[in-house]
């Protein structure tokens, strides 16, 4: 009879479609467990194709490469060394299936596929796969194996039935995004109520990296029966950290391992940044990354978050100077490039200015000077930084904020342009905190330098566009405090205009704000995409039509 079982979680990054590469990480993986005397090594969801594929899986070719590479693993474990659980999409009565593989002995001794399919936020399973029947639990070597899939824990149906089955372990595989105090809520909420509801002991796996929008961070851990935490792996971080299990008179648990300290606020977020930004440009080639560094707070934190992600060797910085503005702007930004220790050029974009105010007299002849020449100035800079990405090779990271992309505070085809932006879906005040945060800490994932990297100036100074002559963010929206109090009542909570009055908010600014949050939703469509942090980022929570004329107020 089975008393002891060891079980190596694999805490990986994945790449989305690279099948072949994803197998034979897994391999790699698999021959390190044997060596720490593993029974069985577990890999995250879906990690055979990657995750989140999205309509990746409506291809044919892809279904056929992924079940092809699932028998080469299986094969491989005739091999002395430990099974495999492998997360991948299968075919089953004409219909996919997200599911996971148990593969022992050379061959495909079990699967079991997901039974609830997450479909809000930024999840649309639905519209892909089938779910699965309520799952029976799988034996491995003397052990009942329940085998949840990440939104199988967020309700009880699925542990309930796998413990009324007979279930001694569960192994739960996840693909689980970042979000403001999401790990808290995977333990608390979730994870500990399965484990004291059913006593059964659960092993929660999730992956680390960036795909696209979305920052896995890991933070996987496991529960004993009781609701204590028996292990607690690092977040951010990949790591291969092997599990012991002792059969005791109570059943299963698992022996107490490392508890690993999780990321603090801020510096989750800054994290989920860093690791956003440094996996985009690494799997899609980029040799690193091109911004403009205009003095702002906004641009130099950004610049700092490249640096964390990628070296500041990797960072290319320009200062794009009109004649607007500051000798403060200026100084400001060559002292962060040199804190954060990155190249800076400087381009003056007044020659261009010139020949767009030379080119336009006759048709802007008797018209004054608005808004329009502000923006022509914000469309020179876009256009030269993407000039000198085309030529070099960087890829161009924007740097609005999400307070501004909210209002629609932001030039179309200007300082929108770009490949991706780190703050998209960081408000104007958390900018702030963040910013003050590196100033005193550097990241644990972090490749730039320790110590202050944003000059404080830059810090205390009133935001300004310098698109004319003494402009400050404050001549057109209200103080930021406010601003994104407002903001996070219409776009986190959906909130009324006589809500947010009831809130103590002035009437006339809420309803301004909330007609300027409807208005610039074309904006956002065509805005370069970004990490998400919270609950409702634009584009994948939030997707609002473009054209509509509800008001609340």
């Amino acid at each position: 009879m089975t008393e002891t079982l060891a079980i190596t979680l694999v805490q990986c990054n994945q790449l989305v479609g690279d099948i072949t590469a994803n197998a034979e990480a897994m391999l790699a993986a698999r021959d390190r467990a044997a060596k720490m005397e593993s029974d069985l090594v577990v890999f995250p969801e879906m990690n055979l194709i990657g995750y989140p594929p999205e309509d990746l899986v409506q291809k044919p070719a892809l279904i056929e490469r992924a079940a092809e590479e699932l028998d080469r693993l299986a094969k491989a474990t005739e091999k002395d060394g430990p099974a495999m659980l492998v997360g991948s999409v299968f075919v089953r009565d004409g219909a996919l299936h997200n599911g996971v593989a148990l593969l022992d002995g050379g061959r495909i001794t079990a699967t079991r596929f997901k039974h609830e399919l997450p479909n809000y936020g930024t999840f649309d399973e639905a519209r892909l796969f089938s779910p699965g029947d309520l799952p029976d639990p799988v034996l491995f070597r003397g052990v009942m194996l329940g085998l949840p899939i990440c939104e199988d824990i967020w309700h009880p149906a699925v542990c309930r039935h796998l413990a009324e089955q007979g279930a001694q372990i569960f192994v739960c595989v996840n693909g689980s995004p970042y979000e403001i105090e999401k790990d808290v809520l995977r333990i608390e909420g979730v994870a500990k109520r399965r484990a004291i509801d059913t006593g059964v002991p659960m092993a929660y796996l999730n992956r680390v990296g960036g795909q696209d929008e979305l920052a896995f961070d890991g933070a996987s851990f496991v529960i004993n029966g009781d609701g204590t935490l028996a292990a607690q792996l690092p977040d951010w971080e990949e790591v291969e950290v092997t599990t012991r299990w002792i059969k005791g008179k109570n059943g299963w648990s698992c022996v107490p391992g490392a508890l690993h300290r999780l990321a603090d606020h801020p510096e989750d977020i800054y994290c989920a940044m860093v690791v956003g930004l440094r996996d985009y440009v690494d799997k899609n080639g980029f040799p690193g990354i091109v911004l403009g560094l205009s003095g702002g707070i906004d641009s130099a934190i950004c610049a700092a978050i490249a640096a964390d992600a990628l070296g500041p060797d990797r960072v290319w910085c320009v200062m794009l100077p009109s004649r607007f503005t500051s000798q403060e702007s200026l100084d400001d930004a060559a002292e962060c490039a040199k804190m954060i220790g990155c190249r800076l050029s400087t381009i003056p974009i007044q020659p261009a200015v010139a020949g767009f105010d030379e080119m336009l007299a006759d048709d802007f002849a008797d018209m004054s000077v608005d808004i329009t020449e502000e923006n022509i100035q914000s469309r020179i800079r876009g256009v030269t930084l993407m000039a000198l990405s085309n030529k070099f090779g960087p890829m161009l990271v924007t740097t609005g904020n999400k307070s501004e992309m909210s209002v629609g505070y932001a030039t179309i085809y200007g300082d929108m342009s770009g490949g991706y932006n780190p703050l998209k879906d960081a408000y104007k005040t958390t900018v702030f905190r963040i910013s003050e945060w590196r100033n005193h800490h550097k990241p644990k994932i972090g490749l730039g330098p320790s110590g202050p990297v944003i000059p404080q100036n830059i810090i205390d100074k009133p935001p300004s566009a310098e698109l004319r002559p003494d402009q400050k963010d404050s001549d057109s929206l209200p103080p930021y405090d406010v601003l994104d109090g407002i903001l996070l009542g219409l776009v986190e909570h959906e909130k009324s205009v006589d809500q947010l009055v009831g809130e103590g908010f002035d009437r006339h600014t809420v309803t301004r704000i909330e007609r300027l949050l409807h208005v610039a939703e074309y904006k956002r469509r065509q805005a370069p995409p970004g990490v998400k942090l919270g609950a409702r980022n634009f584009g994948r929570d939030r997707r609002y039509p473009i054209t509509h004329r509800f008001r609340s107020g």
